[in-house]
């Protein structure tokens, strides 16, 4: 007699499932074998006990005798949807990487450890007896008055319909509820509800007034449902692209199906939350990385059930079911955010692609600058574009000026035209932005004696001066205190050199000591909605923010008049040939946030480098003018997007243990492109940082016509990497695709 044997793939970096037994007690008919499959079980492995999942049964298995026995079926039915059990299958092939190690991916933590799926029981509040007789003799206007208002209008309502009504909910509900005037109950049935119950009256009666360019993109997107498409929504910046999203969705709602709205950062996620919860009339829920695990298991089991109809969350939510899915949402299309850095280095826009050919629904990608890959992609009739010319609000065009600094004095990195030019700004009541993309005090720490400089010992990088006595690297995190005196010569002649946001923030604090200035970068931002309190804190007041790259998108800021963009000079030369478009993206992106209003927006770009080309076909012919220069100069030069590229990235400790697997790795990969004539395996080069966290670095560039082509040439290569000896000794990574060269 024949026993099933069940295919089991665990979260492991091996490319390859296990065989199991199924327990004694298992029905053996073709039907019930076939309903564990994609469902997740409980197996021995080792001495330890893991949780994978079932992705086939068979009639025998390759393993001699001895096969060990499932110790437990987690799920009763196959855990994932069919559309992205397939996807997932998909994804495994094309970026080479062991089935279990995407599964791990694309579930939240407690279901990847075995977890069963959460109770989505809502605890609902409403008025007690007391609180209906007491509500009138409540402070009008208080915010327990407008709570207990909300509460009496609406009958009962979730923790969604709170925050929708008032952000700062939780402790007025709790005041209330600790005088007995408010009470809870959990009920798993949410009621058929209208607009006004989590939506805002006042932005819901607005909702029709699109503009010409936002109606006109609004029917190309409901057009394109139950069609798969991938729709690129151009728009300069405050053109109203939110907008677009919002009545797109509520069509896709109409319709009974579900939206998922991915945004780069978990910054944008608060104000965007708020946004969609004041405009739809259902409970928005929200995925990513700063919730707990427990949100996070509830957000994808909610969609998954069914229950959650709009999703909003940062690249991995891009693994949300969508068993009634309709529209997929990619804002800030061109951010590198939704590239994965670490461990399977998928990027979420195609990712997102493949889940919507499967589930035969479109994908909106809007920005105001897209990736050179996705304006190519409407070149080849791959994707279609979809264009808002003009501001939603804004009366003025904004004004750019290119500051010469070469010859000024430049003390703390600012010039005397940016300095008068934000005190004028405040004196008319408004807001400047002072740009710098790069935190901390200083970059460097110098002796003007001898030119030694603070240098990380195990990067090959400066170390960031912060405050007056920290050392750090923001490579590798590692921290010392600054030097009295220079290590090397003795002196004393230890000089910043370059200003850092930290040391933007001081100068202009002291130069304008009568406004707040407000400074968001990764020190700042690290407790959850960081970001959303720094902007709430300045509000409309008059003052300056001084930030890095985290305020260059999506961020509203009606009151600021005035960009500031240090120094731009850093972009225009980098190993990278990506440098260019995203110095272009971060030009028009920083640029938007002025004038987004009816005041009249500025920009100042500081730089010794004015007669650089790209300045002027920026600054004159727009983004646009930029991207077509752009992609004429990387066709010339076989450059993506139009050709693939694959990186072997490897690093080790030790050098010797790093050569030994790239010989063994260069051997494989050119037997794996024997008979792809188009396609390349090119000499191995240590990685433009060669040293990181005290760990050698080296790749090997793959390359290839098109990414057919590049599938073609690497077969299963990730498979045939992970059975090297060498391949256990050294921390490696096949990444398809790469958006850089680090």
């Amino acid at each position: 007699m024949t026993y099933p044997v069940f295919r089991v793939a665990l979260p492991l970096p091996l490319a390859q499932t296990f065989d199991y037994l199924a327990p004694v007690d298992t029905c053996l008919d073709p039907e019930s074998l076939q309903r564990w499959v994609g469902c997740r079980v409980q197996v021995p492995f080792g001495r330890q006990h893991k949780v994978g999942m079932v992705i086939e049964v068979v009639n025998h298995s390759e393993i001699k005798p001895g096969l060990k026995v499932i110790l437990q079926r987690i799920d009763t039915q196959a855990l994932l949807p069919i559309e992205l059990w397939h996807s997932i299958l998909w994804l495994a092939r094309y970026y080479q990487r062991p089935l279990g190690d995407v599964l791990a991916t694309a579930l939240p933590q407690r279901l990847r450890e075995g977890d069963a799926l959460p109770d989505l029981a809502v605890a609902w509040f409403r008025l007690s007896e007391a609180g209906v007789t007491q509500r009138p003799s409540l402070r009008a206007n208080s915010r327990p008055r407008r709570l207990a208002d909300f509460l009496a209008q609406c009958g009962r309502a979730d923790a969604d319909m709170l925050a929708a009504h008032d952000a700062a909910w939780r402790p007025t509900l709790r005041a209330l509820m600790q005088r007995n005037l408010v009470h809870s109950e959990r009920d798993t049935a949410r009621p058929e509800l209208g607009l006004q119950a989590y939506a805002d009256p006042a932005l819901l009666a607005r909702r029709s007034q699109l503009n010409p360019d936002q109606a006109d993109a609004l029917r190309f997107v409901v057009d394109c449902f139950d069609t798969f498409a991938g729709l690129i929504l151009e728009g300069v910046t405050g053109s109203g692209k939110t907008e677009v999203y919002l009545h797109a969705i509520d069509a896709c709602l109409q319709r009974g199906q579900q939206a998922l709205v991915l945004v780069p950062e978990i910054g944008l996620t608060p104000q965007t939350l708020r946004r969609f919860r004041h405009h739809l009339p259902v409970p928005v829920h929200v995925l990513h990385s700063g919730l707990n695990e427990t949100e996070r298991v509830r957000a994808w089991t909610a969609m998954a059930s069914g229950e959650g109809r709009v999703l909003i969350g940062t690249r991995s939510a891009i693994f949300a079911p969508l068993p009634q899915g309709g529209l997929i949402i990619l804002d800030e299309e061109h951010d590198t955010s939704y590239k994965q850095q670490e461990g399977w280095r998928y990027h979420a826009r195609d990712v997102a692609m493949v889940r919507a050919r499967n589930l035969k629904i479109p994908v909106l990608m809007g920005s105001a600058t897209p990736s050179l890959e996705a304006l190519q992609g409407v070149r080849s009739g791959r994707f279609s574009a979809i264009h808002l010319r003009q501001r939603a609000i804004a009366k003025h065009p904004t004004r750019v000026q290119v500051i010469d600094v070469r010859g000024m004095a430049l003390p703390n990195g600012l010039s005397l035209p940016a300095l008068q030019a934000i005190d004028q700004a405040l004196q008319r009541g408004e807001q400047a932005l002072v740009f710098r993309n790069r935190r901390g005090f200083a970059p460097v720490l110098l002796c003007h004696d001898c030119g030694w400089r603070g240098q990380c010992q195990r990067c090959d990088a400066a170390l960031t001066l912060h405050g007056s006595k920290k050392l750090i690297c923001h490579h590798c995190g590692h921290r010392e205190t600054a030097p009295p005196a220079c290590p090397s010569c003795g002196g004393l002649a230890l000089v910043p050199q370059g200003a850092g946001t930290e040391r933007l923030e001081l100068a202009l604090a002291e130069r304008f000591p009568d406004v707040p200035v407000v400074r968001i970068d990764r020190e700042t931002t690290q407790h959850r909605d960081a970001v959303e309190k720094h902007l709430a804190g300045l509000g409309n007041q008059a003052g300056i923010l001084v930030g890095t790259q985290m305020l260059a998108k999506g961020h509203d800021l009606p009151r600021l008049s005035l960009v500031v963009i240090v120094s731009i000079d850093e972009g225009l030369f980098s190993t990278d040939f990506r440098a260019a478009e995203r110095l272009a993206q971060l030009l028009i992106q920083v640029s938007g946030r002025a004038g987004r209003a009816c005041t009249q927006g500025d920009v100042l770009l500081q730089t010794h480098l004015p007669e650089h080309p790209l300045l002027p076909t920026l600054l004159k012919g727009g983004y646009r003018a930029f991207a077509e220069s752009e992609l004429q100069a990387r066709q010339a030069a076989g450059l993506p997007p139009f050709c693939a590229f694959a990186l072997l990235r490897h690093e080790s400790a030790e050098q010797a243990t790093l050569q030994r697997f790239e010989t063994d790795a260069l051997a494989l990969l050119r037997r794996h492109s024997a008979g792809h004539g188009s396609c390349r395996v090119h000499a191995p080069l240590p990685a433009p940082m060669a040293r990181r966290q005290g760990r050698w670095r080296r790749q090997i560039l793959l390359s290839a016509p098109s990414r057919a082509a590049l599938q073609g040439m690497l077969g299963s290569l990730g498979t045939a990497l992970y059975t090297l000896p060498s391949a256990r000794k050294v921390r490696w990574s096949l990444d398809i695709d790469p958006i850089d060269l680090y």
